[in-house]
């Protein structure tokens, strides 16, 4: 009697290298990823990988900013009517864990940025209040384009990953001009 292989198919997470972006990311592997790559402003990230750690960012931070909220609430003195001191631990939580992922935070949005085409310094449009939030809010919802690609570390048809053409291992890759999948 024969067992199937244990190892997963090729193009799961660890089949991707840390230098390509990793399309249709899992949650947890996105998590992992946005830590892994913590200061890495070269490369690009796919628009699960943004998406995940954006949306765990923002329930770590959602529920430290509703745990100070509560205990602020709840320690309020009835006779001054102002809050105990106990809402300052997880306000300082809150206050760490923000700077915390500053870095990695701008860092996985140039890295979209750049999966989507464009170059890291839009995110400087972040600036612009309102439209420019709003405008790197659009970026990051774009798609993949293969112009993408000259922003990696290392060519794609090395690994042969990537949502274009076809790679020398089967995968899709971003063809370069005179090599194969072009």
């Amino acid at each position: 009697m024969t067992y199937p292989s244990m190892t997963p198919p090729s193009g799961y997470a660890a089949d991707v290298p840390l230098s390509q972006p990793l399309y249709g990311a899992s949650f947890g592997a996105g998590i992992k990823r946005f830590f892994q790559k913590y200061a890495t402003f070269s490369g690009r990230a796919s628009r699960s990988e943004y998406w995940w750690s954006f949306l765990f960012n923002g329930v770590i931070e959602t529920i430290l900013y509703i745990a100070a909220v509560v205990i602020a609430v709840a320690g309020i003195d009835p006779v001054t009517g102002e809050p105990g001191a106990g809402f300052m631990l997880p306000l300082a939580l809150l206050m760490l864990y923000s700077l915390a992922i500053i870095i990695p935070g701008i860092a996985v949005s140039v890295r979209r940025l750049h999966d989507a085409g464009y170059s890291g310094l839009l995110y400087l449009l972040v600036l612009v209040p309102f439209f420019g939030q709003l405008a790197i809010f659009v970026f990051m919802l774009l798609p993949s384009s293969p112009d993408g690609a000259r922003f990696d570390e290392y060519p794609p048809q090395q690994y042969g990953y990537g949502p274009y053409g076809q790679g020398p291992q089967g995968y899709s890759s971003y063809g370069y001009p005179g090599q194969p999948g072009a």
